[in-house]
């Protein structure tokens, strides 16, 4: 108690009348919030370690249980928060920098919101997909600016290696350490079985997941963690990690108490160390450093690989994707600041990096006006949470998305925020094996494919609706995106006219 003392933010409420004292919700807590007191013979609750995860909600045989936001909070202040109060009383009492996960969850602009799709009426007929042929396949990869003919005149029809994507959606990259084995096997499964792509994360590719391979995007960040030439042979791509939208310029850091068995083994470092990515490669500090890595990673998979870069969205993004593109990437993943990660710093988490929207519209236009959009795909992340927010990102000029967040709430997270703990009670974000065995990678799977084949359906209703076939002749029609509530420049620089236009 004293100075220190913080009132707890979440209040465990239960309902007396209908808890039969099962002891149900004591085991599910990883938090050890439930205990039984046998004196009394009634269930108890420490509050203080209660997180909000909802697992003793969801298991509750008598629904006796609810959580609720504490309403003791510091005396209302516009500038002095709640939470602004109790994360400086934190840092006072630790001197440590707090420690966050998942993505900003600050009141800041969601531009997709702010958007709207066009519909076609009378003089452009929409179209049935269910009895109308409607494509919703994509390649990634450098296209030919032209048409070319050999000797004979006969076309060329030789590509760049390109990924195939049966739906314009990526798992994104989710590291093996930061999510557990079964969360792994779960993404890795549903891209097999949707025809799509997971990314390995960080960290490399477990030894059971190797059969996964054509549904693969492997990873290469400054770390090097789980880095050799099998698993650069392994994935139908390489990724290249220069950052992350959740802390750009800041490197990876997973704690070593996540770092155990085959984790140990797949990053190849030993138990129980910190591994620690730098925020620079230190092998890249130019464009030209950065062609050089692209085309060692190319001459290593004899140029059968199409390289990936994956950028935050900072203030000079459109630039710094020109730069890349010419550096010889072919394709280029750019990660929004409310992006999710597993541990952030707080601060960074919630102040650096700008909303994916604006930067994919700056990108788009940049590599146009220079004439080079042929020459690689994007890939845009960061909060794609439907598929609404799918269509529009093809609209404003993605190839594809990027989807990890929703992914995890499909396979059962609540957003608690407390990955960086390793005590996920969905069995998600946590290497505590009692804990893992909660997520059962068939269901999983089986719950991922269900949400794509949603958005699939949804993105050829809504593409339809438009009087659009196919996601290519999607990608980049603003004509098909109107705003609302938006200034001029917010405007300008998506490209789009006000609704009413």
């Amino acid at each position: 108690m004293g100075v220190d003392f913080l009132y707890p933010e979440f209040e465990v409420v239960r309902n007396a009348s209908r808890c039969t004292n099962c002891r149900l919700c004591e085991r599910q807590c990883a938090n050890e919030v439930h205990s039984f007191d046998a004196e009394s013979g009634v269930m108890l609750a420490d509050d203080s370690k209660c997180v909000n995860c909802q697992r003793c909600v969801a298991f509750c045989p008598t629904r006796a249980l609810k959580i609720v936001e504490s309403d003791c909070k510091f005396r209302s202040n516009a500038n002095w928060s709640d939470q602004t109060i109790r994360e400086i009383y934190k840092q006072a009492n630790s001197g440590g920098v707090l420690l966050s996960s998942m993505g900003n969850p600050n009141r800041l602009p969601v531009y997709w919101d702010r958007i709207l799709v066009n519909a076609s009426q009378v003089t452009n007929p929409s179209i049935d997909p269910l009895r109308e042929p409607m494509e919703t396949r994509v390649f990634l990869g450098k296209k030919p600016a032209r048409i070319k003919r050999d000797a004979q005149g006969r076309l060329d029809v030789r590509l760049e290696p390109q990924i195939e994507l049966a739906v314009p959606i990526m798992f994104s990259a989710m590291s093996y350490g930061s999510i557990s084995y079964n969360a792994h096997e779960s993404l890795a499964r549903a891209a097999t079985e949707l025809g799509i792509m997971y990314n390995t994360g960080e960290g490399g590719l477990h030894e059971d997941f190797y059969k996964y391979g054509p549904n693969t995007v492997v990873q290469v960040a400054s770390g090097r963690f789980g880095v050799h030439e099998r698993f650069l042979l392994a994935g139908a791509a390489i990724e290249i990690k220069m950052g992350q939208g959740a802390k750009p310029g800041i490197g990876g850091h997973l704690p070593g108490a996540k770092i155990v068995g085959d984790v140990s083994r797949t990053r190849m470092i030993p138990e129980g160390t910190d591994a620690i990515s730098p925020a620079p490669h230190h092998d890249i500090y130019s464009i030209e450093d950065l062609r050089q890595l692209i085309f060692s990673l190319k001459e290593a998979t004899e140029y059968q690989k199409p390289i990936i870069v994956k950028v935050a969205a900072v203030h000079n993004i459109a630039a710094i994707a020109s730069g890349i593109a010419r550096a010889g990437a072919d394709v280029i993943a750019i990660d929004g600041f409310r992006g999710g990660t597993g541990a952030a710093p707080t601060r960074i988490r919630d102040n650096v990096g700008i909303p994916v929207e604006l930067a994919l519209a700056a990108v788009d236009r940049r590599l146009r006006d220079e004439g080079i959009r042929n020459n690689v795909s994007l890939v845009v992340g960061g909060s794609i949470r439907s598929a609404a927010d799918v269509v529009k990102a093809i609209a404003l000029g993605a190839d594809a998305c990027y989807v990890a967040t929703a992914a995890l709430v499909a396979l059962g997270c609540r957003l608690c925020r407390t990955c960086q703990s390793g005590k996920c009670n969905w069995g998600i974000a946590t290497q505590r094996p009692e804990l893992v065995k909660r997520l059962d990678p068939e269901l999983g799977s089986r719950r991922l494919v269900n949400l794509v084949s949603a958005w699939r359906h949804e993105l050829m209703e809504m593409m339809g609706g438009m009087g659009i076939n196919s996601v290519e002749a999607l990608r980049g029609n603003r004509l098909m995106l109107r705003g609302v509530g938006m200034t001029e420049k917010e405007l300008q620089i998506l490209g789009i006219a006000h609704a009413g236009e």
